[in-house]
């Protein structure tokens, strides 16, 4: 599927990676779901989400606080008439360049967070990402520099990474570590 432009395809877009995520963790096994992910066979899986991530529910945690994120960005921005006075989509001390700090701090954070909790967190925010994004026009969502607070990009370009793409790259992660099991049962 396309990235998408539009606020309609990017609420069918996010609807249906959602969906197709939850039906795919639905129909893990037992397994699968409690074999810690490993990749350390994969040279090619060199990012640092590859040997942070051990589980599904450090997935679903993951993109449950980046759902935060994204909840966060409009309403500390509610009254930013400039700019300057912008608030970042980050939270102060990190910056796209050291990110990865605050991806293993909400990994440490969520260390005690049981699975199922996760995905009901995970629901509960995907849940309210999806009625923020109903609210914003398509100008609103699509249009770069309609807000000032989001920069150069468009408020949907951050919708786009925080849903749909962020979904797709959560399926990709599951499936290759359903992969790795796949061999490694075949070696047996």
């Amino acid at each position: 599927m396309p990235r998408p432009k539009s606020k309609d395809d990017l609420l069918k877009a996010a609807k249906e990676n959602y969906d197709s995520l939850i039906k795919m963790i639905d129909g893990m096994t037992e397994e699968e779901l409690s074999t810690p992910f490993d990749f350390s066979d994969s040279p090619s899986k060199k990012e640092a989400h590859w040997s942070r991530d051990k589980n599904v529910r450090d997935i679903l945690i993951h993109l449950y606080e980046w759902h935060q994120l994204l909840l966060n960005f409009p309403k500390n921005n509610a009254k930013v008439k400039d700019k300057k006075s912008a608030i970042a989509f980050l939270p102060a001390d990190y910056t796209w360049k050291n990110y990865g700090a605050m991806n293993l701090m909400f990994w440490q954070k969520h260390q005690e967070t049981s699975l199922e909790d996760a995905k009901k967190m995970f629901a509960k925010s995907h849940k309210a990402v999806m009625s923020m994004i109903e609210k914003y026009t398509n100008e609103e969502l699509f249009m770069p520099k309609y807000f000032p607070w989001t920069g150069n990009a468009a408020l949907g370009d951050y919708c786009v990474s925080d849903t749909s793409s962020h979904y797709d790259w959560a399926m990709k992660k599951i499936k290759a570590h359903k992969a790795v099991l796949k061999k490694r049962g075949a070696k047996k």
